[in-house]
């Protein structure tokens, strides 16, 4: 597939917030292979070998057999799928409702079972395709929904901050200011200092970026269209090359286990579920 073929695919899933893979079926536990359509991940922190999936019909949460059982009370189509850092097994979503429209900010305390509105957000009720949690500041949430807005009040109130880069895929909060937030976008990875007001390359190279994300620690992690994965430790912006060896695959998503920063998990553009051992430098088909 050629690199042109493969950006016009990645966009076009980006920007309408669904992937390339099928829907799946009414049935509460499936084969991993078959829970389609997920737009985000999450390590269990009470079982660093389980991972949440948020998809376009609910979360899941993978089982040892190589299965997936829908934990939430309900098939929502659920976007910017984010844990709470200061809270484990809470988690913050926004997305659609099954019967259609936009669903605002959710917040769930029990592990993605239920949910429960917190915001409409800026002209909203949103539909956050992209937000972060501030590792920085837990009460400082970011989103994106034609402007990028921001919440100092763990998303009961939001505030506009400015204008996104154009063609914005992903966002990610800095782990060391929470007025910091990191951009994946068409025309590469970008950073704003003043929570979303302004916006400076981040990265030398300018490749479409499909993905940004940051650990507590400080570690920020990226994934260019033909460049790979990279890594940074925060605030330096010299981000290194982890892997280049993925082909045409994509990165969508990616989660750290925050008890092994060696382990690495992602979501491709086709829906598959790869794990690294390794920091990522080399991915294998995740088996929990």
């Amino acid at each position: 597939m050629s690199a042109k073929k493969t950006l016009t695919m990645i966009v076009a899933a980006l920007l309408v917030g669904t992937t390339l893979a099928g829907p799946v079926d009414a049935a509460e536990t499936l084969r991993l292979s078959e829970v389609s359509h997920l737009h985000g991940i999450a390590v269990d922190p009470g079982d660093p070998s389980r991972l949440y999936l948020a998809s376009h019909h609910g979360v899941w949460l993978t089982n040892p057999d190589g299965t997936a059982t829908r934990v939430s009370d309900n098939r929502h189509d659920y976007m910017g799928f984010t844990p709470n850092p200061a809270q484990p097994g809470a988690f913050f979503a926004s997305g659609h409702p099954e019967t259609g429209g936009n669903l605002g900010v959710l917040v769930s305390t029990d592990g993605a079972k239920t949910w429960k509105a917190v915001s409409k957000g800026v002209n909203g009720p949103v539909d956050f395709h992209a937000m972060d949690v501030s590792p920085a500041d837990p009460t400082v949430l970011y989103g994106h929904y034609g402007s990028v807005q921001v919440s100092r009040d763990a998303g009961k109130s939001w505030e506009v901050t400015g204008k996104p880069p154009a063609d914005m895929f992903d966002l990610a909060a800095s782990a060391k200011d929470p007025n910091t937030v990191y951009a994946a976008t068409r025309n590469g990875l970008m950073v704003s200092r003043d929570a979303g007001k302004s916006w400076q390359a981040a990265y030398v190279v300018q490749r479409p970026a499909s993905m940004v994300t940051t650990t507590r620690d400080g570690t920020a992690y990226a994934f260019l269209l033909g460049t790979g994965l990279l890594k940074t430790s925060e605030p330096s912006l010299a981000w290194q090359p982890v892997s280049n060896g993925f082909g045409d695959t994509i990165l969508l998503h990616l989660a750290v286990d925050p008890t092994n920063p060696e382990r690495l998990y992602a979501v491709t553009d086709t829906s598959a579920v790869i794990a690294s051992q390794d920091g990522g430098k080399t991915w294998k088909p995740f088996r929990s």
